[in-house]
């Protein structure tokens, strides 16, 4: 994994974009020889090098959006073949937008479906290389846990959830009167010493795990390894390298105190307005005509029995109240019993709202509290007082999340489903930490870009 703007992206699929770059810019200098192999091109190098251009930076931004280089794509959201022709089907879309406008750097329909033809089969060729080689033992991260109790049990099952799996679990040293429930063939005795372990297993990354801070860890220990070249972790750093979250058993407000990151005010927020201000407009400039649509279907279901938008309180930065715009996807009697969360197949969605909130339309209207400066593009989704107050008191650290502004999409929505209850909270909570600690405009961007993704696929709506 490496830092870019204070946010991590797996190394990994950092080289495969790059492959895949390549591969998309050749397949069309390709698909130009095949579609003029007989005869002589009326095609320049300059007009196929600029097109090739062209085409692959479309392709790839396309796959990007469609989270085929997210590390943390999980197995059972992996569809290779379905997100790849997913990617393919917009970037098509997206190129006949591009020609359209620079008619000059255009390509033919043979030389385009030859291209696309040839980016295709390169993508899965590109892929089986990838997962093949890329999870071969020899190009993972070697990992040593000291501690063996339920904490090093959660690392080892980490890389069960993924495709890519960046790291192995070498072993486990237990540490004095800690209860091992570890693999025992993985139980490492300590008095050899954690160099000599290192040494022996030829170790790259020590992560110090245990149930209880109160135990001896061997600190002498750790530092000769640290200062002989091995990498030294605590709980929440690998955490927040490895999944992208801040994990919230292990997070103390000593740490909160001392760590790096959670910058605000200055620069920072000219550079977010700024950036939410295009990208509102922008949007608008796009989806104006499903938002219109939107209006009239809702008012042809509902006629004057309720009102087109849907105006909630929520709670904003620094905890101040706002009213968020949506349309409306429920019925007008929905919280007659009282403030609740929307449930899997929810009676009280009206059957537009079936399709806006699947298509998270029933959104846009959030772009008017963006541009009135009451929310953010990116950032925690807002949530409603009546729940706040509770999970302030007993979620710790959740007033955190609203340090910043709340955004229409987050980095909790990218990584995490539909949150229904207070543990799907928690978990979510730790995400939007791991926001505010890390924000940049790239990581801005990358949502935003992913979000593409969570649209197309549904991910989370109810």
């Amino acid at each position: 994994m490496i830092r870019i703007f204070r946010h991590y992206i797996s190394r990994a699929y950092l080289w495969l974009l790059v492959i895949e770059f390549y591969v998309f810019f050749n397949a069309m200098y390709l698909g130009n020889a095949l579609r003029f192999l007989s005869v002589t091109s009326w095609y320049t190098e300059q007009s196929i090098t600029a097109s090739s251009f062209v085409f692959s930076g479309v392709m790839t931004l396309s796959c990007a959006g469609m989270g085929l280089y997210r590390r943390s794509l999980s197995l059972q959201d992996y569809n290779l073949l379905a997100r790849t022709c997913a990617s393919f089907s917009i970037a098509g879309m997206a190129i006949a937008f591009f020609y359209y406008f620079y008619p000059v750097w255009r390509v033919g329909p043979g030389v385009l479906a030859y291209s696309i033809v040839l980016a295709f089969l390169g993508i899965m060729l590109t892929r089986y290389l990838f997962y093949k080689f890329a999870n071969m033992d020899h190009f993972k991260t070697r990992v040593l846990v000291v501690g063996s109790g339920q904490q090093a049990e959660k690392i080892a099952a980490i890389n069960d959830l993924f495709i890519h799996r960046g790291f192995n679990v070498v072993g486990f040293v237990a540490l004095s009167g800690e209860d091992s429930v570890v693999d025992k063939d993985k139980l490492i005795c300590l008095s050899k010493g954690l160099s000599n372990i290192s040494q022996e297993y030829n170790i790259d990354e020590i992560v110090v795990a245990p149930d209880d801070d109160l135990k001896e860890i061997p600190l002498d220990d750790l530092l000769d390894c640290k200062m002989s070249g091995v990498r030294v972790m605590n709980l929440i750093g690998f955490y927040e390298r490895e999944q992208g979250l801040l994990s919230l058993d292990n997070m103390k407000p000593q740490w909160l105190i001392y760590c790096g990151g959670f910058a605000q005010g200055g620069l920072r927020s000219w550079e977010k307005r700024s950036f939410d201000l295009l990208a509102s407009l922008m949007l608008f400039a796009v989806a104006w005509p499903f938002m219109l649509i939107t209006a009239l279907a809702i008012f042809l279901e509902s006629g004057l029995k309720g009102p087109i938008l849907y105006r909630q309180v929520r709670v904003g930065e620094n905890n101040k109240n706002f009213e968020v715009l949506k349309f409306r996807s429920m019925t007008t009697d929905a919280e007659k019993n009282g403030a609740q969360w929307a449930q899997p197949g929810d009676s009280r969605i009206t059957r537009v709202g079936r399709i806006i909130r699947k298509t998270r339309i029933d959104e846009l209207p959030q772009l008017f509290n963006v541009l009135k400066g009451e929310m953010s593009f990116v950032g925690p989704r807002p949530e409603r007082p009546e729940f706040v107050k509770g999970f302030n008191e007993r979620i710790p650290f959740y007033r955190e999340r609203h340090r910043v502004k709340p955004g229409i999409t987050g980095w909790a929505q990218l990584c995490y489903p539909y949150g229904a209850n207070e543990y799907d909270t928690i978990q979510k909570l730790q995400y939007d930490l791991y926001y505010v600690k890390n924000y940049s405009l790239f990581l801005d961007m990358s949502i935003m870009l992913n979000t593409v993704e969570v649209v197309l696929w549904g991910r989370g709506a109810r």
